[in-house]
């Protein structure tokens, strides 16, 4: 990606420029106006199919009507040459003026938003490619006919002439730099701060009145210095980003994040956000943990997945899927310093970290697709497995964000073990030798054998390509961690994940579990159970999972009452006493505090 010219260079060039406005509050329609100035003969323009850090083709031209052309006061016919792409048949030269909506009710991080409340775009979704002109300028016009007066216009493109709510003209130095920066328009909170010398913005949308921003400008602050200091060490750092923006969405029920090189797209539940009136000492709640972890996240892929990338994403395909099996590198190392990042800005305590940590975990080993599909081929079938997820996924596939932190957290270990050096230089030097650019595994594996003196090929290929279970045990006891193996929760017994909003509705079964072996099904329904022998047997209605293990008593064995597709079957259960959850706890304080605050000789 190129980078962000001045604007007066911009001014001067730009051949490409982007007019939105909202059409249709009610409809959730935008209107575009795309110009030209030098157009090719029969120009081709297209809409992307998918968006960088999101592996799934979302189609997005499914959402644009009404497209037209001309070249002056006429009329320019237009020929669709696929799902996704369109022939101008203009004539060169002349300048070329396109029109089009888009329909925009994606209430998500992805694409785009526009009812009476709130505006959200990212330009994969809006505006259109102009193929031969992609590294050419690019212009974008914020509008803001036809909305409340009160509304603002939010985006980390380089203002050009704007007005004092955020609205009129920005600039790109490239359609991947205009795609690149998503905008929120709306009545939205905006707080700022300063971290490492560079400015910060936060805005959010959708906060209610018990919103603390103060505590949330404070805590992102002290995790934006953590992660600058991270990457680029104490002593004047020199960050490659000089702005930065968060957009975070506040909703009833939601969660995500999507990753740009100067902002990222937020959605949480609004439980979440820190409350006024709550004490800003001691440890954060759960849902404000989550939330914190998430805007760590996507902070750490300013860095790593936007500039130190995988080779394959050394130049954007928009028109079809990118392949790469270096995701459990990028979104796995992410994750797992996501949340140790949290732990080194002081934002929680040792106990916090190891109850995160061991959540991960336990995910993993109840994930029987671990078994089945490596992390490097799970990167490569993101496309058609993480991202359409059904009743099979955890069979069938492992996450590459949860097992990639646990490959990151055994390198790390490992690392660590001679006390020298830890993952934290590892990913310094791969900053230095890729020059925070296109990356290769074999660019991880030099600079593991320069910083360690060893080689870790081996390891890397039975933990990334390979299916066996991780050393975890052995590594995190031999740096102070306590490893207990305890009785596992009723649904992680029975391998089973429910619904319990309605009865219990059987979401999916796990291979090998009692409940496949049962003959359970996704998609049935759980009503009761019958104990005991025939003579003196119980009848119980079950609401929820829990309730099995009040009617069961000592017993290991019933007949589960299910419906399935209205008929009601009886299916013999027996719950095993072998499935166990892992439990992490400090043993030896010093040895997890040296791990943990990045106490390493050299």
């Amino acid at each position: 990606m190129r980078s962000s010219l001045d604007s007066n260079s911009i001014a001067a060039i730009g051949d490409v420029s982007y007019v939105v406005r909202a059409l249709d509050l009610h409809a959730h329609l935008f209107a575009v106006t795309l110009t030209i100035t030098q157009p090719t003969a029969d120009q081709v323009v297209s809409l992307p199919v998918w968006i960088p850090g999101s592996y799934l083709v979302r189609e997005f031209s499914k959402n644009l009507q009404h497209l037209q052309a001309r070249q002056g006061n006429k009329p320019v016919a237009i020929t669709q040459r696929d799902k996704c792409s369109w022939q101008i048949h203009a004539k060169a030269g002349n300048a070329l003026v396109l029109s089009y909506e888009v329909y925009a009710f994606d209430n998500s991080v992805r694409t785009a938003w526009l009812d009476t409340q709130r505006g959200f775009f990212n330009g994969t979704s809006l505006c259109l490619r102009v193929h031969g002109q992609e590294d050419a300028p690019h212009q974008l016009t914020l509008a803001d006919e036809g909305l409340p007066k009160d509304w603002q216009a939010a985006t980390a493109l380089t203002a050009k002439r704007i007005s004092k709510r955020g609205f009129g003209d920005y600039l790109a130095a490239s359609y991947d730099e205009l795609v690149d920066s998503p905008v929120e328009l709306g009545a939205f909170w905006c707080g700022e701060f300063v971290a490492a010398g560079i400015p910060h913005r936060f805005i959010v949308s959708g906060a209610p009145s018990s919103f603390d921003g103060a505590r949330l400008l404070a805590d992102t602050q002290a995790i934006c210095e953590a992660e600058i200091r991270f990457w680029h060490g104490r002593k004047k750092p020199q960050a490659p980003h000089r702005h930065y923006l968060f957009m975070l969405n506040a909703v009833h029920d939601g969660y995500g994040g999507l990753e740009h090189r100067n902002a990222t797209a937020l959605i949480c539940k609004r439980a979440d956000l820190p409350r006024l009136g709550q004490a800003a000492t001691g440890q954060p709640s759960d849902g404000y943990t989550t939330l914190l972890g998430l805007i760590s996240h996507e902070y750490f892929h300013t860095w790593n997945v936007k500039r130190l990338r995988p080779a394959e994403f050394a130049r954007y395909d928009y028109a079809q899927e990118n392949y790469t099996e270096l995701l459990w590198f990028f979104e796995g190392f992410t994750s797992y310093f996501d949340d140790l990042l949290l732990r080194r800005a002081k934002l929680i305590d040792n106990a916090h970290y190891l109850k995160l940590l061991t959540k991960s975990i336990n995910q993993v080993l109840q994930t029987p697709g671990r078994q089945v599909q490596s992390v490097a081929q799970a990167s490569f079938d993101a496309w058609v497995k993480y991202y359409r997820q059904d009743e099979n996924t955890a069979n069938a596939t492992v996450s590459y964000y949860t097992k990639g932190s646990l490959v990151a957290l055994c390198l790390d270990l490992s690392l660590r073990q001679s006390d020298k050096t830890s993952l934290d230089a590892v990913m310094r030097a791969l900053w230095q030798r890729c020059d925070g650019g296109a990356m290769q595994e074999d660019d991880l594996l030099a600079v593991l054998s320069d910083l360690s003196g060893q080689s870790f090929a081996a390891q890397l290929q039975q933990w990334a390509h390979g299916t066996h279970d991780l050393p975890l045990k052995k590594l995190l006891e031999s740096h102070g961690i306590g490893y207990e193996e305890e009785s596992a929760s009723c649904n992680d017994q029975l391998g089973l994940q429910v619904n319990e909003q309605q009865g219990i509705q059987i979401k999916r079964v796990l291979r090998g579990s009692a409940a496949e072996l049962a003959g359970f099904a996704a998609g049935d329904e759980w009503l009761g159970v019958e104990i005991g022998p025939t003579k003196t047997n119980q009848r119980w209605r079950l609401n929820k999972l829990d309730d099995l293990s009040l009617y069961l008593g000592t017993a290991t064995t019933c007949q589960a009452l299910i419906a399935r597709d209205q008929r009601l079957l009886t299916l013999p259960l027996n719950l095993p006493s072998t499935v166990r959850s892992v439990k992490l706890a400090v043993k030896d304080p010093k040895r997890v505090n040296a791990w943990l605050d990045n106490k390493v000789s050299a």
